[in-house]
């Protein structure tokens, strides 16, 4: 069975990720110190997770292992890599200063890839599509069209997010901020928050498994496209997980995950 590795610790660096990519940006590249010969030196990859984000990654409910899209895309390339994967439990705002730290050697965990962190980061090919998306309760009778429309509400967001950057965005949204998914949601099912806003992947997946009062609501902002965040400085880790991924779309492997998660093929741009 892999390990997984829960890092309580980390919590502290929830506040910390904007100077952690920072810090990254004004490190000095370290020649000949490739994560991918550290990590063959020890036998194992280190992957960041959240562990709470169904359909991604997420503890099985009957068997408590972990499992998931993310989890499947992460054994994939640890695998091509001939290493063991080894899943480091973290709470999303902690992911990336996690990576930049070196306290893991990769984050696969539907990191979305912007402008702002590729200068921070290094990301694979994107290995998924996706799009932004409101969730509301089901006896919601405003229509939500927009972001703008939620201008004198309160809408939830996972702390350190995409999500939580495009909401802060519109000026007259109240956002609270959650450290995982569950809470948010919880929170929107007893009325403390008006909606809130996800991956749209997720959103498909959660209205087939929860039971909470909730409905998708409209897609709203930018597509999004997720890669494997890595340190930057290291092109050979870089290079062989692209090459992975490569093949994985290329033999129709990420299609029949996509399809085994969402329901549709995520894997492409072209959808």
């Amino acid at each position: 069975m892999h390990e997984v590795v829960t890092k309580g610790r980390w919590r502290r660096y929830m506040a910390a990720g904007a100077a952690a990519a920072l810090v990254a940006m004004l490190l000095p590249v370290a020649h000949g110190a490739d994560l991918m010969s550290q990590a063959r030196a020890r036998g194992v990859l280190r992957i960041a997770v959240e562990g709470t984000y169904p359909p991604f990654n997420f503890k099985d409910p009957k068997s408590g292992h972990l499992t998931g899209y993310d989890v499947e895309v992460a054994r994939l390339v640890a695998t091509g890599l001939k290493l063991k994967p080894q899943f480091v439990l973290t709470e999303w705002s902690a992911i990336l200063p996690a990576v930049a730290s070196s306290k893991v050697d990769a984050a696969i965990s539907q990191v979305i890839i912007t402008p702002e962190r590729e200068q921070a980061f290094d990301f694979s090919v994107p290995y998924t599509y996706s799009n932004f998306q409101l969730i509301v309760r089901k006896n919601e009778r405003t229509t939500y069209r927009n972001l703008d429309d939620l201008k004198g509400r309160k809408l939830g967001v996972r702390q350190g997010s995409v999500f939580e950057q495009q909401a802060k965005e519109v000026k007259g949204i109240e956002v609270r901020s959650y450290p995982a998914v569950p809470e948010n949601l919880q929170d929107l099912a007893f009325g403390r928050i008006d909606a809130s806003l996800d991956d749209s992947l997720m959103v498909s997946y959660l209205l087939k498994h929860s039971e909470l009062p909730i409905k998708a609501g409209p897609r709203v902002g930018r597509d999004a496209r997720i890669g494997v965040a890595l340190r930057k400085g290291n092109p050979q880790l870089k290079a062989a997980v692209d090459r992975i991924l490569n093949q994985a779309r290329a033999d129709g492997t990420l299609r029949r995950l996509s399809l085994k998660w969402f329901g549709i093929d995520a894997s492409s741009a072209t959808r």
